[in-house]
């Protein structure tokens, strides 16, 4: 089953940099000159850091919560460090049908910038290159949470670090639940049996869906076990030798997925078509539908769910472990031949550092990548913070794994939506497993 382009599975990843940060219309700059970028003797120099992200600096007037609360960390290394921060931004019209992913990638292997903003992928693939720099020495590294470590270590080097932890949950609307005498689910056959009760009482579609995030179910039920049975290394090595095979991991969960399909408590031909939040979103928003799955910012976003005239709790998704968050982790690594290396390294000391953590966090509510920083987050999300507090979780992305995960899964998964059954889904996974084990072989 031929079915999957290369700039589709690069953009199923990208949805990580579109839901926290918008994309903006800056174009990239060259290269600069080198003499720009070096210490002069006499002091007189200005030094300077390029990144390459998905946004730009911030202007005047500009109310973006997300892209304000990243430019006060770039802010305090700049005036720390004394230097600047130049931001090279991608544009879609610049790039014609090149995706951030693909431009990253090249731009990475080309040298042409210090340090990245990159999806799961892309530190997936440029890690096992060796093009991205060991941070593990970092001071800031030693704060860490043990899910971006898990993450974002490949063959035993941290090579990406990112501001936020992303966790996925399921929105609820707590009062349909409550007038249908329903408790919040813990296992998949608890949310059939509520999509079942809402469906009998008239709700046309129970759960609302998109393209991207429905493949969170499938990572919720395929490695709840995995990452919190206490063999999560053994089990992902077996599947890299091909011992073990991520289709039986993931069979339950597609085959639940094709379930509220065939029982129309999902609207497949809608989710392939609808994009996140703006498809399914004013249904929820309008009491139509009492479910839907999002990233944890999108509780304190007023463009997303931020104001629902309801009460709104957050969950983790069902898995015989019962409510469990997904995560997948982005992050900020520095090219291994960076131009300004030591000046990016110390930018990262600074932006990654427990202080900068901190305002990013308490600006964004969100959940920081260092242990040492909380964030009182709003009461919907406390359901989803108590998991995460405690360690329980599956990741959506985890670059010791040779076979990507996000982005297969999700378009594996909008083959489902479109019609392809549960075995040729698992042969597809079968496939691209087999031809991860053979690139690695080759390398």
């Amino acid at each position: 089953m031929s079915m999957f382009w290369k700039a589709e599975r690069k953009r199923a990843a990208a949805v990580f940099l579109a839901g926290a940060v918008a994309f903006t219309t800056a174009s990239c700059g060259k290269k600069p000159d080198v003499t720009q970028n070096l210490i002069a003797d006499d002091g007189k120099e200005e030094r300077v850091v390029n990144l390459f992200g998905s946004m730009e600096k911030s202007k005047p007037g500009v109310d973006n919560i997300a892209r304000t609360a990243f430019d006060m960390t770039i802010s305090m290394a700049e005036e720390r460090l004394h230097l600047t921060v130049e931001y090279r931004t991608y544009t879609a019209e610049n790039y014609q049908e090149r995706t951030y992913d693909d431009v990253v990638i090249d731009r990475v292997r080309h040298n042409m910038d210090d340090f990245y903003l990159m999806n799961p992928d892309t530190i997936q693939v440029l890690g096992k290159e060796g093009k991205l720099l060991d941070l593990s020495e970092l001071e800031c590294a030693k704060n860490l949470r043990d899910v971006v470590k898990a993450a974002n270590t490949i063959n035993g080097k941290l090579v990406a670090i990112p501001q936020e932890v992303v966790a996925y949950g399921l929105f609820i609307n707590k009062d349909m639940f409550d007038q249908y005498g329903l408790s919040l689910p813990e296992t998949p056959e608890d949310f059939l049996e509520c999509c079942r009760v809402f469906k009998e009482n008239g709700i046309e579609t129970p759960v609302g869906a998109n393209r991207w995030w429905l493949e969170n179910f499938v990572f919720a039920q395929a490695y709840a076990d995995l990452y919190n049975g206490g063999h999560t290394q053994e089990e992902i090595e077996a599947l890299n030798k091909g011992e073990r095979k991520y289709s039986d991991y993931m069979r339950p969960g597609f085959e639940f997925l094709q379930e509220m399909i065939d029982k129309g408590y999902i609207d497949a031909k809608a989710a392939y078509t609808y994009e996140a939040i703006e498809g399914e979103g004013p249904d929820f928003l309008a009491q139509k539908t009492p479910i839907v799955m999002a990233y944890w910012g999108a509780a304190n976003a007023e463009t997303a769910y931020g104001k629902p005239d309801f009460e709104m709790l957050v969950i983790g998704f069902p898995s015989s472990r019962g409510q469990m968050p997904v995560v997948p982790i982005t992050g900020y690594a520095v090219c291994s031949e960076a131009e300004n290396l030591e000046d990016a390294k110390a930018v990262l000391e600074v932006i990654l550092s427990d202080e900068a953590m901190e305002l990013y966090a308490n600006t964004n509510k969100v959940i920081s990548p260092s242990k040492n920083v909380e964030v009182d987050c709003i009461p919907a999300l406390q359901p989803l913070n108590e998991k995460m507090k405690k360690n329980v979780y599956v990741l959506a992305s985890n670059a010791n794994m040779d076979m990507e995960q996000w982005g297969n899964t999700c378009l594996i998964v909008r083959e489902l939506l479109n019609g392809a059954t549960v075995e040729e889904c698992m042969a597809e996974l079968d496939r691209l497993q087999q031809e991860a084990f053979d690139n690695k072989k080759k390398s």
